[in-house]
């Protein structure tokens, strides 16, 4: 089942608590989603990037072979977003050091003509006001689902409450649906945001896993995998959309479960979502998934469902 994806491009700067470092990392939630969506399904990408931006970042995503990057605007005189992050002891905790927004200033890349038949549809991290403009261009989409951050609960909160009556699901940190709602308790906070609209709302807490609520009344809550080789938790969160999208394309689109919004098939999809996002944090950037292969995936995937099974 087509599925499509705007957000932000980057170039990262990350610092780790060891003291280590790197530069001209390709980043941006974009770019993180679709490497991970690619390993379940083609994926088509809505992003723009500088001139600035370099040619061998751009080949990167030729390594993956479901990723079609038509949709990828260099734009001539623009520069490439960029972000600096420093990690605390606790990879859970960063200090955002600089944030260049440059080309996310201006007007949004065009949707092309051949992408506006996708089925779902992924907001990446992005303008409210943005997200719903581009969500109008697929009338004929089934799913759509939405992330967001804490800028634009403080600075777009009106756009935002407005994006949520027209999503599918919604997909935040802890601590944006705290601030959001105001609402302390994962569980209630969850419960409150889908009084606004969605029809599920995952909530991330980072090492401590997930909770999913469903406006049918039903609650799931999933661990984190717990990985040895912590490198660089950037774009985890955006791979776990990755992996939870393109999972559900996998599974609507043969039939294995029902609509892309049932409770059974998020449960599920949040799994390998799960999955996705523990190797994305055990290199700097794309490094890792760029030689990840599907039968490590396969691997872990069965690891965590043994790890998980309860006995009677």
């Amino acid at each position: 089942m087509s599925l499509v994806v705007t957000g932000t491009i980057g170039i990262d700067t990350i610092y780790l608590p060891s003291g280590e470092h790197r530069e001209e990392v390709l980043g941006g939630s974009c770019s993180y989603f679709a490497a991970a969506a690619s390993f379940y399904g083609p994926v088509r990408m809505v992003g723009a990037a500088g001139e600035d931006f370099p040619q061998e970042m751009h080949a990167q995503f030729d390594n993956f072979n479901n990723i079609d990057a038509t949709g990828l605007e260099v734009r001539e005189g623009s520069k490439t977003f960029r972000w600096g992050g420093k990690y605390m002891t606790d990879m859970d905790q960063r200090e955002s050091l600089f944030t260049e927004l440059n080309i996310l200033g201006e007007a949004p890349p065009p949707v092309p003509e051949s992408y506006r038949d996708s089925k779902l549809v992924f907001l990446a991290n992005s303008h409210p006001g943005l997200q719903l403009d581009f969500l109008k261009a697929f009338g004929e989409r089934t799913l759509a689902v939405a992330d967001t951050m804490d800028l634009w609960i403080d600075t777009a909160r009106d756009e935002l409450t407005e994006l949520l009556k027209h999503v599918d699901g919604l997909v935040l940190n802890y601590d944006e649906a705290e601030q959001l709602t105001g609402k302390q308790n994962t569980v209630a906070a969850a419960r409150g945001l889908l009084e606004q609209g969605p029809t599920f709302v995952i909530v991330k807490k980072g090492e401590h896993g997930a909770i999913l609520a469903h406006s049918d009344g039903s609650i799931a809550a999933i661990p984190a995998f717990p990985s040895e080789a912590v490198v660089d938790p950037t774009g985890a969160g955006d791979s776990f959309a990755g992996g939870l999208m393109g999972q559900i394309g996998r599974m609507t689109e043969f039939g294995r479960l029902g609509k892309a919004s049932d409770f059974d098939t998020l449960r599920s999809a949040m799994a390998h979502a799960t999955i996705i996002a523990s190797y994305t944090i055990e290199d700097f950037g794309l490094g890792r998934l760029n030689t990840l292969r599907h039968d490590e995936i396969e691997s872990r995937y069965q690891a965590f469902r043994d790890m998980l099974h309860i006995a009677g």
